[in-house]
């Protein structure tokens, strides 16, 4: 990826150099940086309010409240995981949560967390490979159903969209089959493994 980037780079200016624009590179580089910076602290604000919310829902219950409706979803999706043994359900219902209010930075530590969880207890060969349950995680995780989609809205806001909402049905129509696919896809190949 670095000589992708880096080969873009240099047939920028090769280019630029080339047909007299090296003034147009040089600028167009620079108004892309101060973009890049206005949109990192637009999110960073964004976040910040959404983790915060999280933390308040939490604080108030609302995501044992969730929790406790999504265990039969994780029970389905997870047969072999230990039921209250681990705290693997705990990060992975949060991981959950957390992409379903399309929160996906909010969501990363408790995923990364689950992930380690998952793989506690195992031998250092098959640490080597992951288990079911870390494909099945991760491959959740990555199709991720939301229902409001935060990132792509602050996006459509930050760069001057009329409507920034218009995004929400069709973002919801998208994860849900994508979920979809990759529960279906999971079962199939937990199946096969066990077959």
């Amino acid at each position: 990826m670095n000589y992708i980037w880096g080969g873009m780079i240099v047939l920028s200016i090769l280019y630029g150099t080339v047909n007299g624009t090296l003034g147009q590179v040089g600028e167009a580089a620079l108004n892309s940086s101060k973009e890049a910076v206005s949109l990192c602290i637009t999110m960073i604000g964004i976040m910040s309010f959404w983790v915060g919310i999280m933390e308040i829902a939490k604080e108030a219950g609302i995501i044992q409240g969730a929790s406790r409706k999504l265990r039969p979803v994780i029970r389905f999706l997870f047969p072999n995981l230990k039921r209250g043994e681990s705290k693997a359900e705990e990060y992975i219902i949060s991981n959950m949560i957390a992409n379903i209010l399309g929160l996906g930075w909010a969501a990363t530590p408790a995923g990364l967390k689950a992930m380690e969880e998952l793989a506690k207890g195992r031998d250092t060969l098959s640490r080597q490979v992951a288990s079911n349950e870390m494909c099945t995680f991760l491959i959740l995780n990555i199709s991720s159903l939301q229902l409001i989609p935060v990132n792509i809205i602050a996006y459509r806001s930050q760069y001057g969209s009329v409507n920034p909402t218009a995004v929400i049905g069709p973002a919801l129509v998208a994860t849900t089959v994508s979920t979809a696919v990759a529960v279906v896809f999971c079962k199939i190949m937990d199946r096969k493994r066990s077959a």
